[in-house]
Order: C-alpha cells, then structure tokens, then sequence
C-alpha cells in the first residue's frame, strides 16, 4: 500500500508541473496502492462530444496514458480503443457493472429531451440504449464517477444556446435521478491529461474523492485564476492592451476570458510542457467554467461590462462577478456597459 499522504500528494500535483507529466509521478505511488484482487475495473462511456479529451488523454507524454490503462487500471471499455463491439461491447459493460466496485468515467454532455433519444449507445434485445439512462444506471453501482471535460461536467459545447436536445452535464443527471454516487468535474475543452490522472490517481490511494470547488472541480487543479497568474498580466497592470494578434500587450480587448477562468495551464502547459493558450498568442476562452461556452462568447471579442452598485469593475473585479453569477447561472450573456477601470473605460468624445 502507498505511504504518500493526502499532503504529498497534493505537493506532487501542484509540483509536476511542464517539464514531467503528472503520472509519470504517481505511476510508482499507483502501482503500489493496487489492491491484490487486481486493477480496479473503469468503463468509459461517451455522449454529446467531440471525444477529444479521450484523444488529449491518449497523445499524453511518456510515461502517459498507455501506462495508465495497462498498469494501473482496467479499462473494461472505451468506444475509441476497445475491440470489442456490439453485443460483445454490450456483455461487457453488464458483466461490469453486475460485478460491482467499478468507476464510471463520463465523456460527453447527457441528451435528456425528448426521452433522450438524441444520444444511444448500443442495443439491448433489439432496443436502443438510450445514453442517459445508461449513465443512471452504472452511475448507480459505480463507486464513483469522473466526468471528462467541460461537455460532461456542465453541458459545455453540446449544451449552448438553444440546446435544441436538452444537454446536462452528468452531475445534474444524477442529482435529479436522486443517484448519489460522488462525481468530480473536470472541466476543459479539452482537458488537460494531468487532470484526470490525478483526480483519479486520488480517488484510487484515498478512496474518496478530492477536495472539490463548489462546482465540483478538484480544487488542486482548478483553484488559480487564469488572469492571476498570465505573463501578460504586467500589460493589464500598465493599462496597454492588444488591438489585434500581432501586438503585445493584455489581450483583454480582444477577447481573453481569463479573469473568470480557472485552472492551472499556465504552469502545466499542453503537448508536453510546450505551450498554452496564452503564450501561444490567443486569448483564453474560459473553456473550464460552469457555462461555457455561452459565458464566453463571442470568443475574440471583449468581456461584456458589469454595472453593479457600489462597485468599479476592474477585470480582477469582472472575474469575481462573473464567475459568482456563473456559478449561480445568472446571465450566460450578461450585457450592460463595459467595466471601467483597467477593462476599458470610454473615452471622452470615443467609441467604446
């Protein structure tokens, strides 16, 4: 069994950071925290998505996820790497699931309109299997579930304005099924591969999951503002602002989401520690919060304004204000006239 303690662990998380990936860290810790009776059982279920926090998972550095799905965990099924198919595909998720101590990673936003006829995954005795009530129902004997990305943890893409098909994210699902089995939120679109490792390299030595946010994100790696930590940031501070791609200064104007984003890719870092949306030239589009992507939209131009009484909205103060109305789901567009201060106050005699 592991010796490393709840703090060391979370000492390693906010360490491996850029230059070493974060299971090449714990690989050794999982290893030894592997119950005798073998790997615990994973099936991976995919919705309304893109599947591409599956393929940022997979292109991980070495030691990556190979390591992961062949050593430390047993991967029962994924529709991208099983292969198995069909009835076969089928037997297997109900073996699963009857056997019990399994978890249930979720990829993709849950189709509940109209029955939830907009999403099935596979058959039984000629029936189609409608996702959501094939979420419910592992979910039920799951020890626990990790949704994958921003679309399974809140509706993300899938779910934006007009949500024609009545996207949810899986936490919701369950809470209005009354299923109680811990779920963890990890948002991005896509996600970053260290989050998913850790959260479940957590769950896995502790057996429970991590310390959440109040939307259910692990707070290790979901705690820092984006706009806190930029390497722009100095550019806010001196009030020079971008007026297109090419210009250096705070990207503010042209779009950035960063003060009502949180996460922690500017220490991470994409594609093996080499870059991140910042430092690659575009702004971050707040693609971890609970309404993307309608709280950022439209992506390359300035956050909308918020006029509140008794406050001047400095984008330390918009980050506050939006991510509180965020969490409370109050104005996915919120309109007014834009923050003063360092956000760009108007101009005598200009436009805004």
């Amino acid at each position: 069994m592991s010796e490393l303690s709840r703090r060391g662990f979370l000492k390693l998380c906010a360490g491996s950071v850029a230059a070493v990936s974060l299971s090449q860290v714990l690989l050794p810790e999982l290893a030894k925290a592997t119950p005798a009776s073998g790997n615990p059982p994973v099936i991976w279920m995919q919705g309304a998505g893109c599947t591409g926090c599956s393929i940022s998972l997979l292109n991980s550095g070495q030691p990556g996820m190979k390591e992961i799905l062949t050593e430390i965990i047993d991967l029962k099924f994924h529709p991208n790497v099983s292969a198995a198919a069909g009835d076969l595909a089928m037997k297997v998720i109900d073996d699963t699931r009857d056997a019990g101590k399994f978890y249930l990673v979720v990829e993709g936003a849950v189709p509940t309109k109209d029955g939830g006829i907009y999403c099935t995954v596979g058959e039984r005795d000629g029936e189609h299997i409608i996702f959501q009530d094939r979420v419910k129902e592992l979910a039920k004997r799951a020890d626990a579930v990790i949704a994958i990305g921003t679309c399974a943890s809140y509706g993300g893409v899938a779910a934006a304005k007009p949500n024609p098909t009545g996207c949810k994210g899986v936490d919701v699902v369950l809470k209005e099924a009354g299923i109680e089995t811990p779920v963890v939120n990890i948002p991005g679109c896509p996600i970053h591969p260290d989050w998913f490792v850790g959260a479940l390299a957590h769950i896995l030595l502790f057996d429970e999951v991590p310390e959440l946010d109040k939307i259910g994100r692990p707070k290790v790696f979901y705690g820092k503002c984006v706009h806190d930590n930029c390497p722009r940031r100095q550019y806010f501070d001196a009030s020079v602002f971008a007026k297109n791609f090419s210009e250096p200064g705070c990207l503010l104007e042209i779009g950035c989401k960063g003060p009502l984003a949180h996460c922690d890719s500017f220490d991470r870092l994409w594609n093996s520690g080499v870059n991140w949306c910042i430092k690659s030239g575009a702004p971050c589009i707040g693609c971890t919060e609970k309404d993307f992507p309608d709280c950022a939209t439209p992506f390359y131009e300035r956050m909308p304004g918020i006029n509140l009484p008794n406050v001047t909205a400095s984008a330390d103060a918009v980050g506050g204000i939006l991510g509180a109305a965020v969490v409370a789901g109050v104005g996915a567009h919120l309109v007014g006239s834009i923050a003063k201060g360092r956000t760009g106050k108007k101009e005598e005699g200009g436009e805004e």
